[in-house]
C-alpha cells in the first residue's frame, strides 16, 4: 500500500463510513435472535459508533448448524484446491480495493494511528489471506516407505467446522492469521470478533460474499465474551476453536473443551517479553530505536511488546538516554492524523487498568523518567509513553503483563544475570537479544525461553515462520507458516493392501 492519505482525505472518509453492525449467518447479514445490542465506542472521541448486534447462544447454534451443512455440501470442503486459492485471491483483491475504508474504519473503531493501520494492518492482512491462500494447492499429502505389499498414504482433510475468536488489538491482522489457514484449508469457520473491535471483520465478511466464499461457509458472530466466546467453546459440533488473548480466558477455553467434546483447542496468549542488552551490544542508536518501537507501538497493547529492557548496567545509562531521545518523536493524538503516532487506549476499562498499574510501579518504588499520566485530550483515552526506572524483580510492573506503553528497566551485572532474568517469568512468547557476538547471539537465543527470538532488531518473524509461546504464552499450535495449517486440518492415514497374501479357497 503505498503512499499515505492526508489528514482531510481520511477525515472524509470517516465521515462517509457505512458502519456495519450485524451478525453474518449463511450469507446474509441480521440482528441477532434476542434482538439485543451492546455499544461500540470511539476511544478517541468517547463516542458512540454504533450499537453492534450481541449474539447469544442462539445465534452460535444456527451460525454452526449451517456451517456444518456448508461443510457436508462440499461446496468449499470438497472444492478443488486451485478453485479456493482463486476465491481467497478475489477476497484479497476486494480487501486491496477497499483499503482505505478498512484502515479508517479499524481506527475509529480501536484507536489504532491511521499511519499504522494503512502501512502495516491492511498489508499485512491481504498478505496474509493470500500466502494461505497460494499454498492451498501446494501442501503435498505423502506416501509411507511401506515396501512393495501395501501403499501407506497419509492425507490431509479439514477439521469441520472452525472457532476463531479473535482479540481487540490487531483485529484485521489476527483475523487473516486464523481465516487464512481455516479457509484454505477447506473449513467452515466461525468468527468471534473482541467485540471492542468488530466492525472490520463483519466488513470482511461482506467482501467474501463478493468474492464467492459459499454460504455458511464464513459466520461473524460480534458478542460479549463470556456469552458468545463461551458458547462457541462450549459447542459439541464445533471442531477447532483457535483463541488470541488473555492467558485467564485461555485457560476457560480448555475447561471448555473438556467439558463438551475435548475439540481441539489452540491459544495464544500473553507475555512479559525482554529486550536483551548484552554486555557488547553495539550500534547503540539502532538498538534505542528497536526497543522504542518493541514496548511502544500500537500504544504497548501488542501480546510481544519488549516491556522489560534487561540491560547490562555498563550500559544502561547511554541506552536509556537514547530511547528517551526517541521518544520524543513519538507524538501521541487523533489517531486519524497521520503525523501521530500513538493513538488512543482502545476502552475506558483498559485506561483504567493501565493507570492503575503506574500508579502502583510508583507506589512501590519505581522512578518515572518519562511519562507516567494521562494525556488530556478532551474525551480520548491517551497514556503518556512511560519508562521506569530503579525497577525490582519482584515488583509487578516487572513480572504482570500491563498491555500499554510502559516500559520497565531492569539492570544487570552480567551477560549471563540478563539471560537468566529473561526467563525469570511466567511467559515465554517472544524475546529481543543484542550482541555484537555472533557465538552469543546462538548459544543466547537458544537459551531464552521463547516461541520467537530476533536478534540485533524486534521481530515477530513473518508469514513464512511460525508464532507461539512457551509455557503461559501459548498451547496447542502456531499461527503463521505452513504449520497454521495443521491446527485446522486432521491427518488420516489409509492403508491399502497391495500383496498376495490372501488365502486362495479350495474348490471341490
Amino acid at each position: 500500500m503505498s503512499g499515505l492519505l492526508s489528514r482531510d482525505d481520511i477525515q472524509a472518509i470517516a465521515v462517509d463510513l457505512t458502519i456495519p453492525n450485524a451478525a453474518f449467518i449463511d450469507g446474509k447479514f441480521a440482528g441477532s435472535r434476542s434482538g439485543e445490542t451492546f455499544p461500540t465506542v470511539n476511544p478517541a472521541t468517547g463516542e458512540t459508533i454504533t450499537e453492534i448486534a450481541a449474539c447469544n447462544g442462539d445465534d452460535v447454534d444456527y451460525a454452526v448448524q449451517k456451517a456444518r451443512e456448508a461443510f457436508e455440501r462440499g461446496t468449499w470442503s470438497k472444492m478443488h484446491p486451485t478453485e479456493r486459492k482463486e476465491t481467497m485471491i478475489r477476497l484479497v483483491k476486494l480487501i486491496k480495493r477497499h483499503r482505505h475504508e478498512l484502515a479508517v474504519l479499524e481506527s475509529v473503531d480501536s484507536g489504532k494511528p491511521i499511519k499504522d493501520c494503512m502501512e502495516i494492518d491492511v498489508p499485512e492482512t491481504m498478505h496474509c489471506l493470500a500466502w494461505h491462500a497460494e499454498a492451498v494447492d501446494k501442501l503435498y499429502d505423502q506416501l509411507s516407505p511401506s515396501g512393495d505389499d501395501a501403499v501407506g498414504m497419509i492425507v490431509r482433510e479439514p477439521a469441520g467446522v472452525v472457532g476463531c475468536v479473535l482479540p481487540w488489538n490487531f483485529p484485521l491482522m489476527m483475523l487473516a492469521w486464523k481465516l487464512g489457514p481455516a479457509l484454505a484449508s477447506g473449513n467452515s469457520v466461525i468468527i468471534k470478533p473482541a467485540e471492542q473491535t468488530s466492525m472490520t471483520a463483519l466488513r470482511i465478511a461482506d467482501l467474501a460474499r463478493e468474492a464467492g466464499v459459499p454460504d455458511g461457509v464464513l459466520s461473524v458472530l460480534p458478542g460479549l465474551g463470556e456469552v458468545t466466546g463461551q458458547a462457541i467453546g462450549r459447542h459439541d459440533d464445533i471442531d477447532v476453536v483457535s483463541f488470541t488473548g488473555s492467558t485467564e480466558v485461555g485457560r476457560r477455553f480448555l475447561e471448555y473443551a473438556a467439558q463438551s467434546n475435548l475439540k481441539r483447542i489452540t491459544l495464544e496468549c500473553g507475555g512479559k517479553n525482554p529486550s536483551v542488552v548484552l554486555s557488547d551490544a553495539a550500534n547503540l542508536d539502532d538498538v534505542a530505536r528497536h526497543i522504542v518501537y518493541s514496548v511502544f507501538w500500537n500504544m504497548g497493547q501488542n501480546c510481544t511488546s519488549n516491556s522489560r529492557l534487561i540491560v547490562h548496567k555498563a550500559l544502561e545509562d547511554d541506552v536509556l538516554g537514547r530511547v528517551h531521545d526517541r521518544l520524543k518523536d513519538w507524538r501521541t493524538g487523533n489517531p486519524l492524523d497521520p503525523a501521530n503516532a500513538l493513538g488512543a487506549i482502545v476502552t475506558k476499562e483498559h485506561f483504567d487498568k493501565i493507570m492503575g498499574d503506574i500508579e502502583r510501579a510508583k507506589m512501590d518504588g519505581a522512578h518515572v523518567t518519562c511519562g507516567g499520566d494521562a494525556i488530556e485530550d478532551g474525551k480520548g483515552l491517551y497514556v503518556a509513553p512511560t519508562v521506569f526506572t530503579g525497577v525490582k524483580e519482584e515488583m509487578a510492573v516487572a513480572r504482570d503483563e500491563v498491555f500499554g506503553p510502559v516500559l520497565a528497566v531492569l539492570p544487570v551485572g552480567s551477560d549471563d544475570a540478563a539471560i537468566e532474568l529473561a526467563n525469570d517469568t511466567r511467559y515465554g512468547l517472544q524475546a529481543s537479544l543484542y550482541t555484537s557476538n555472533v557465538a552469543k547471539a546462538h548459544r543466547y537465543a537458544r537459551a531464552i525461553k521463547a516461541g520467537t527470538i530476533s536478534v540485533n532488531c524486534y521481530s515477530e518473524g513473518d508469514i513464512t515462520t511460525p508464532f507461539g509461546g512457551y509455557k503461559l504464552s501459548g498451547f496447542g499450535g502456531r499461527d503463521n507458516s505452513l504449520l497454521a495449517h495443521d491446527q485446522y486440518t486432521e491427518t488420516k492415514t489409509i492403508w491399502i493392501n497391495t500383496g498376495d497374501d490372501h488365502v486362495d479357497e479350495e474348490v471341490g
